[in-house]
C-alpha cells in the first residue's frame, strides 16, 4: 500500500488546489493520503470530497509551526477531529499571526525600495488558488522575480527572504510543548516533521526528539522525499533507539519540484508505521 503523510496544497505555499493534490495523488497509485498544509486546516473539506469521489483514503492533517532551543520546528498531527476547540483556536491564532508576519515583510521591503510586496505577493497567491491565509515567502519570492528586483527564487532567498535576511520575519509561535498539547487534544498522532532539516548537531536533534517523546509525540518522520539515504538510515537509528513510530511523506509542493506525490525513499522494513495506527484512530472531519 501507497502512503504519502506529507504533502501541501494552495491552503498553504503548494501550488495546486486541495482537489489537485488528491486527483494527482490518485493518479500516482497514493492509497493513503494526508494533505498537512502550514498552520491550516483550510483545504481539507476540498480535499476529503475530491478524495471520496476517487475512493481514496484521506487522513485529516496538519503540519504546525513551533518553537524549540530557539529554532522553529515543524511537528505533523494526523488522524483529530477537526473541530476540537483548541485546535480550532490555535489555527486561528497562527492565521492572525501570519498576516501580521506578511505586513511586515511588506514594510521590510518597501523600505528598501521594492514596494507592493504584499499586494504582490498576495495576486500571485490568488493566481494559484484564492486562500484566506497569509502569503508565504515563496509567494513574496515569485513576486520579487514577476518585478524585476530578482533574476529567480534562488536570488529571491538569498538576499531577501532566506534565513536571517531581511524577509525572514519571526513569528511568535506556540512552543514545542504547547504544539503537541494541542494536538493531543484533538485526538492527534503526532510526528516530528524532517528532523534532519533542521541545522542541528547530532546530539542536539537527540535532545530534541527526547523532549518531543517528552510532550506527547509518537513519531519521527523517518523518510521525507529523495532525502540522502545516510539520513534515512541516521533518523532510523534514532527511532529504534527511542521505540519510535515511523511515518514518510513527499513533502510535495509542486510538480517538477524537488519531490513527488508518493515518491520517497523506502522505510526500513524493521521500523513500525504510523500509518496502521490510524485504523485506530478518528480519521474523519467530525
Amino acid at each position: 500500500m501507497k502512503v504519502d503523510l506529507h504533502c501541501h496544497s494552495t491552503a498553504s505555499d503548494g501550488v495546486l488546489a486541495p482537489a489537485e493534490v488528491v486527483a494527482r495523488a490518485h493518479e500516482r497509485g497514493v492509497e493513503v493520503l494526508a494533505l498537512t498544509d502550514h498552520d491550516t486546516l483550510e483545504g481539507l473539506d476540498e480535499a476529503r470530497q475530491a478524495a471520496d469521489a476517487l475512493g481514496m483514503r484521506l487522513i485529516n492533517g496538519v503540519e504546525l509551526s513551533c518553537t524549540w532551543g530557539g529554532a522553529t520546528i515543524h511537528v505533523l498531527g494526523y488522524a483529530f477531529a477537526s473541530e476540537a476547540p483548541a485546535l480550532r483556536q490555535a489555527i486561528a491564532d497562527l492565521h492572525q499571526g501570519r498576516w501580521l508576519r506578511a505586513e511586515e515583510i511588506d514594510r521590510r521591503l518597501a523600505a528598501k525600495g521594492m514596494p507592493g510586496a504584499l499586494e504582490g505577493a498576495r495576486a500571485v497567491q490568488q493566481g494559484l488558488g484564492d486562500s484566506g491565509n497569509a502569503p508565504a515567502r515563496p509567494h513574496f519570492a515569485e513576486f520579487l522575480v514577476r518585478a524585476g528586483h530578482v533574476r529567480d527564487h534562488a536570488e529571491a532567498f538569498r538576499k531577501w527572504l532566506g534565513s536571517g535576511k531581511l524577509g525572514d520575519v519571526k513569528q511568535h509561535w506556540p512552543s514545542l510543548e504547547e504544539a503537541l498539547a494541542t494536538l493531543r487534544s484533538a485526538g492527534a498522532w503526532i510526528s516530528l516533521a524532517h528532523p534532519w532539516q533542521y541545522d542541528f548537531t547530532r546530539s542536539k536533534r537527540r535532545r530534541l526528539v527526547a523532549d518531543f517523546i517528552a510532550a506527547g509525540g509518537h513519531a519521527l518522520e523517518v523518510v521525507n522525499g529523495l532525502q540522502p539515504a545516510e539520513q534515512v538510515g541516521g533518523l532510523a537509528i534514532l527511532a529504534r533507539e527511542f521505540g519510535m513510530l515511523a511515518s514518510v511523506g513527499s513533502d510535495f509542493h509542486a510538480p517538477g519540484a524537488w519531490s513527488e506525490l508518493g515518491m520517497y525513499r523506502p522505510l526500513p522494513e524493521d521500523l513500525p508505521p504510523l500509518w496502521e495506527r490510524f485504523d485506530h484512530a478518528r480519521a474523519t472531519t467530525a
